[in-house]
């Protein structure tokens, strides 16, 4: 016998009698849980562009241009990557906190 596909509702529902929780508490944390995953990749991408520039944030980078100690030409795509990353975890990092 095949199990019948369940509405994303019915799963929380199901869930919520198995773990004696409310469906909410089981929506906040499985929230919870993806933000903190997409975190930890977010925070892995801007670790893997910074170091390839022995710099932790896109302002490191941006003084580095200023002082000419690094070429625009070469480095322009990762500068903005890792700007747009860095928004990205302070607004995961904001929603987490209201969480």
């Amino acid at each position: 016998m095949s199990a019948k596909v369940k509405s994303v509702k019915e799963v929380y529902q199901m869930a919520s009698v198995l773990f004696k929780s409310g469906v909410e508490d089981l929506q906040k944390e499985g929230l919870r849980l993806y933000l903190t995953r997409q975190l930890q990749r977010l925070k892995a991408e801007r670790f893997s562009i910074a170091k390839k520039y022995g710099i932790s944030t896109s302002e490191e980078m941006e003084e580095l241009y200023k002082k000419k100690e690094l070429s625009e030409k070469d480095s322009w795509e990762d500068f903005f990557e890792l700007d747009n990353i860095e928004a990205e975890i302070e607004e995961a990092e904001k929603t987490l906190a209201v969480l």
